[in-house]
């Protein structure tokens, strides 16, 4: 009885476990539609459709990795407050993708406004955040200020929110910026580990 009763908690203990696993990584998913893995024709076909801007970098270094930016030439991107996006690919297979939020029109109190209601935002979809860093320099008369939480429900695979503001103490202006970074390292390795990538 008793041995029969430690197997059912032993069982219930790791079912438990892998099942958190796949739900944090099901949770984690990229935005606009995407999956991990998935390749760039799709998003390319997708911004043809609204008629954004396209760029493909080819990292000289790494022959394996492409970096497909969208943005729109005005405003923002579809149903979204973001300009752009920034997506990396190995080997032809999503692993990062970077949502970028900036307007010009806007003063950087409302930017940081716009960053503390996208940071409740992914609170609440996502879990709780943790602080990485708050920083603030000084350099030939601009201040940047920067800080940015994360959350990695399992290891490797983690969204990234940063905020960064630049101030010109000289002609009294500020710009702010923020970014929201979804990315699968899991995968990456994989894809480099199978392919036998340096």
């Amino acid at each position: 009885m008793g041995f029969h009763f430690h197997r059912l908690i032993l069982f219930i203990g790791i079912f438990s476990i892998t099942n958190d696993s796949a739900w944090a990584q099901a949770v984690i998913e990229p935005p606009f539609g995407q999956k991990w893995g998935d390749s760039p024709e799709k998003l390319i076909t997708w911004a043809s459709q609204h008629s954004l801007d396209v760029t493909i970098s080819l990292p000289g270094d790494q022959p394996t990795m492409r970096i497909l930016k969208i943005a729109a030439r005005k405003g923002t991107l579809p149903q979204t407050q973001a300009n752009s996006i920034e997506c990396r690919f190995l080997v032809g297979k999503l692993y990062e993708l970077a949502v970028h939020y900036s307007d010009p029109e806007a003063s950087a109190d409302l930017m940081e406004a716009r960053f503390e209601a996208i940071r409740k935002q992914v609170t609440l979809e996502h879990g709780a955040l943790m602080k990485n860093q708050q920083q603030r320099t000084v350099e030939d008369q601009f201040v940047t200020r920067t800080q940015s939480f994360h959350r990695e429900p399992v290891k490797g695979l983690f969204l990234l929110l940063a905020f960064t503001e630049v101030e010109d103490l000289l002609r009294k202006t500020k710009d702010a910026k923020y970014s929201l970074v979804y990315r699968n390292e899991n995968f990456r390795k994989e894809l480099i580990e199978a392919l036998k990538i340096p």
